[in-house]
């Protein structure tokens, strides 16, 4: 099961670290300059230090500029090769330009239909397809919230993506989720079945009328 992610945070205690992104504790501190030849002075930039990797991420105005990363969740492990690109480049730049992000975020969907069965030429076509098969409601309504969200990101629409950046990152877990429910957990399934006895393997072929 895919755990929970906790995005970076300003100031609190304990987030999925930027870093090495183990969920652990963060020790902060205020950084400040030094006017030479006279005293320190306080500055708008603070660090928080990891206690799982001692590495340390650097704030500014309560943004996080370093590493520049977005704070949203990384990939799901199983998102293919051929997307992944597109969605740690939106990770990247998802608080400097949310539109941008979600832009590449439909691309990624996008590419993604081909590796879940569908053509992946026309995404409002694959989720049609997809439906016919059985398609549960709640994926339908992630690969619809991508797939609208996305169009309003690269066409005039009604949704305005910079006025409402909270949707971009959301984005990026209705992705997640959509590869957790049509790649990963049947591949968890099929690695289990797999390792069945193959006398029942073959009952079960005979009782559903499979060669």
């Amino acid at each position: 099961m895919k755990n929970r992610y906790y995005p970076p945070e300003f100031n609190k205690d304990h987030f999925n670290c930027p870093l090495c992104g183990v969920y652990a504790s963060q020790n902060w501190h205020e950084l400040q300059a030094m006017i030479p030849h006279s005293h320190w002075m306080e500055t708008p930039f603070r660090s928080s230090l990891c206690a799982h990797c001692k590495q340390r991420s650097y704030w500014f105005d309560g943004r996080m500029v370093v590493p520049t990363e977005s704070p949203v969740e990384p990939p799901h492990h199983d998102l293919p090769d051929s997307c992944r690109s597109d969605y740690e480049e939106a990770r990247d730049i998802a608080s400097r330009s949310p539109r941008g992000a979600v832009a590449l975020l439909r691309l990624c969907l996008q590419k993604l239909m081909p590796h879940i069965n569908e053509e992946g030429k026309n995404i409002n076509d694959d989720i049609k397809s997809l439906v016919t098969k059985g398609l549960p409601s709640l994926v339908q309504q992630a690969l619809d919230v991508c797939r609208v969200v996305g169009n309003n990101a690269v066409h005039p629409g009604e949704l305005n993506i910079d006025d409402t950046p909270e949707i971009a990152h959301q984005l990026f877990k209705m992705i997640n989720f959509i590869v957790d429910d049509r790649i990963a957990k049947p591949k968890e399934i099929q690695a289990l079945y797999a390792q069945l006895p193959q006398g029942a393997i073959d009952a079960i072929a005979k009782r559903d009328g499979k060669k």
